[in-house]
């Protein structure tokens, strides 16, 4: 099954971060007692038909890695795969 993004909307593999934040006496931290709420990561891998303006080019692409807001976007699960589907405007940045 493939996905498909309409409008102004990117398909994003979401990245989770894997590595375990530990206290100075070596407690584990799980992801709700952590202060810092970061950015997130992925990958596009499908785009919608209108991300840029007509006449201009798009600022990302199938492939780009991106950073966006924790709290954007609308995450589902394909075949066990789990994506996030994004409005082009919750893309804070591409990573080169």
């Amino acid at each position: 099954m493939s996905i498909k993004p309409l409008d102004n909307r990117v398909a994003v593999k979401f990245v989770k971060d894997e590595g375990e934040e530990k206290t100075k006496g070596g407690i584990v931290l799980p992801d709700t007692a952590k202060k810092d709420e970061k950015p997130q990561q992925g990958e596009i891998v499908a785009v919608g038909k209108n991300i840029a303006p007509e006449g201009e080019e798009a600022e990302v692409a199938v492939g780009d890695t991106v950073v966006f807001d924790k709290y954007a976007g609308t995450k589902v699960e394909i075949d066990s795969e789990e994506y996030i589907i994004l409005a082009i405007e919750d893309i804070l940045a591409v990573i080169n």
